[in-house]
């Protein structure tokens, strides 16, 4: 079997209000990240605006838009089938009367291959996403891209073991988390960046697979409601090692190659997969 690698990229930058100069600089990440060779590149979660959920305010239900006519899911859609790369393109979906935080795939034709909806939906001190977004009703999904197998979650759902494992289970090659986290209101010392890391470098142990994960830095204001973001977006191979990392304040691209023929013999040699006892499994996690 010929070898197969892929290179993949995450941006980490701040955002304001602005939605067109936020895709503008999405934009300008993304062809810099091409440029270096990146297969795949992934923005962070909801990166369109400033992270609104700091706050309930339903003037901010406004800026939702369906897949098919979201201006920064039809702006990312083309300039993947310009550069012949994946993005997957976080965005504030609305369905009819449903909304959800969601992700469109864009194959690199610019083909959008179908819509992720956010799983896992915190409520609380600063991420009240519960007012906004329902429980994304897709299941987890695995993205089969022209440049590989993909499976993305979205942030809340990066800290939970049953997504990284189900998106594992269904043949993902790559994992990738867009994410929008930090301060945390009720304890501006709080960093929980190690730990947000280290939960993903678990499960790139636990399934021996790269883990994509891009975070936004500096600090925003919603209407008095203030979130500084502690950036720390990395890339982590299939051992759980970090091979790419920002701290909390560059701004930039993320780039690293993976062989994913040698990975798929590495995770064949562990028997992570062969071990699981399903049987057990059932009657004991509800």
């Amino acid at each position: 079997m010929a070898n197969r690698s892929i290179t993949v990229a995450a941006i980490q930058t701040s955002y304001g209000h602005d939605m067109d100069a936020n895709i503008a600089k999405t934009e300008a990440f993304v062809r810099e990240a091409a440029r270096m060779g990146a297969d795949v590149v992934l923005p962070s979660e909801l990166f369109q605006g400033i992270y609104f959920c700091t706050r309930q305010e339903p003037k901010w239900f406004e800026t939702a838009w369906p897949a098919t006519e979201h201006p920064c899911v039809i702006a990312m859609q083309k300039l993947a089938g310009e550069l012949g790369i994946v993005i997957p393109i976080s965005f504030f979906e609305k369905d009819g009367p449903r909304y959800y935080n969601s992700v469109a795939i864009a194959d690199a034709d610019g083909t959008i291959l179908g819509v992720y909806r956010k799983s896992h939906i915190p409520d609380g001190p600063g991420y009240q996403e519960k007012y906004y977004f329902r429980p994304g009703d897709t299941g987890f999904k695995t993205w089969k891209t022209q440049r590989g197998d993909l499976g993305v979650g979205i942030c809340w759902d990066q800290w939970y073991p049953e997504t990284a494992r189900a998106m594992a289970l269904q043949g993902a090659e790559v994992l990738f988390y867009p994410t929008a986290i930090g301060s945390e209101p009720y304890d501006t010392s709080l960093d929980t960046h190690l730990q947000w890391q280290r939960a993903m470098q678990g499960h790139a142990v636990s399934n021996a697979i790269p883990i994509v994960a891009a975070n936004r830095i500096g600090t925003e204001d919603n209407d008095g409601a203030t979130q500084k973001f502690y950036g720390h977006s990395f890339i982590a191979d299939h051992r759980g090692e970090l091979v790419e990392s920002f701290g909390a304040t560059e701004e930039g691209v993320l780039v690293h190659t993976f062989d994913l023929s040698l990975i798929e013999s590495y995770r064949a040699e562990w028997g992570f997969f062969r071990d699981r006892r399903t049987d057990l499994y059932a009657e004991s996690i509800i």
